[in-house]
């Protein structure tokens, strides 16, 4: 017997294997978006997706953070017919319609509002214990940011004006505990989270909730945003993604997405940016673009369509491009859009 059939027969850890073998490594399971520019937020790949593990989506208020957290849930239902959307409700902000609105069918989630981060920790934990690796559950927390903590709701009914210490350790010892669950029963889990502004001379946005959720997430995005204006009319928001943190994409990148008041997410935004910094396109005139080489010119709604971008997908480099542009191990710098949009 070799030393290390010695070693898996005396283990007491029933998934312990070669790591060459190790399901937790070859059977990474990927779930790709309508979207193209959030497959590569979430991994740095047109051709990637949504990964098992922890993505915290972090930002002020109205910034389309639950949208984009039901964009992955809808994606992942899409994907396989007997999934369920376990979603923790602390917001009440989500009515069933805007469900209805990502093609999410609300028989397929299991609504559980929670009070406060202890409440949460004990129902996520039971349940996940009780989940089989092959069982298909996303997870949405809507939102980790607006949950107090057990004590800081007792403090209140006693009319106690003290600081809340125990919030940051609550939060830190519910994603210690969670997060060995998601990779091991392959569940990715996206958890909806506000920002504040440090204090200095030039304040950056800061995850709320302590360090225990920046140790514990595979992604954390910070998202801003800017208006979209047509002459004095606002149309719509450009969503600028800050990857705080991943394991896939290098750190700081800047992913665009936009978003209209008329036709909800532009699935095919962002890319045009991508592609303007790479030379697959160019802007003859202004107002009018075109692939690099072809004599067709278009106006910018039309490079938001499928069929404008499907012959540069598909018969140039450009998905190889952005790959190396955003995804860690990469060659080409990180693309920066605020100076392609200028």
């Amino acid at each position: 017997m070799s030393i290390m059939d010695k070693l898996k027969k005396n283990s007491k850890i029933k998934d312990a294997s070669i790591l060459s073998e190790s399901k937790f490594f070859t059977q990474k399971d990927m779930v790709q978006t309508d979207v193209p520019m959030i497959n590569v937020a979430l991994s740095g790949d047109i051709e990637g997706g949504l990964a098992p593990g922890l993505t915290v989506l972090a930002g002020p208020s109205k910034h389309f953070k639950t949208s984009f957290a039901l964009i992955m849930a809808s994606s992942y239902l899409k994907k396989y017919d007997d999934a369920v959307l376990l979603f923790y409700d602390s917001e009440f902000g989500s009515p069933q319609s805007y469900f209805e609105q990502f093609n999410i069918n609300t028989e397929r989630v299991l609504h559980t509002p929670v009070a406060n981060v202890e409440q949460l920790k004990f129902d996520l934990v039971g349940q996940l214990e009780q989940l089989e690796r092959n069982d298909k559950v996303i997870v949405v927390i809507d939102s980790v940011g607006n949950l107090a903590s057990k004590k800081e709701m007792e403090d209140a009914l006693n009319e106690k004006s003290v600081a809340d210490m125990s919030r940051a350790k609550a939060l830190k010892g519910l994603f210690r505990m969670v997060t060995p669950y998601l990779n091991m029963k392959n569940i990715p889990l996206v958890a909806v989270n506000h920002t504040y502004k440090e204090i200095g001379l030039f304040p950056k946005d800061v995850v709320s909730g302590g360090t225990g959720i920046y140790y514990s997430a595979d992604n954390i995005w910070i998202i801003g945003r800017q208006q979209d204006k047509k002459g004095t009319e606002i149309q719509g928001y450009h969503f600028i993604i800050n990857i705080e943190k991943s394991r896939y994409v290098k750190e700081k990148s800047k992913i665009p997405i936009s978003v209209s008041w008329e036709g909800g997410v532009q699935n095919y935004s962002g890319l045009l940016d991508c592609a303007m910094a790479g030379g697959y396109c160019t802007k003859p005139s202004p107002g009018w673009y075109a692939e690099y080489g072809k004599d067709k010119k278009v106006r910018h709604e039309e490079t938001l369509k499928k069929e404008f971008w499907d012959p540069i997908l598909e018969g140039t480099t450009f998905k190889s491009y952005l790959k190396e542009a955003y995804q860690i191990g990469g060659k080409n710098e990180v693309i920066d859009v605020e100076d392609v949009r200028e």
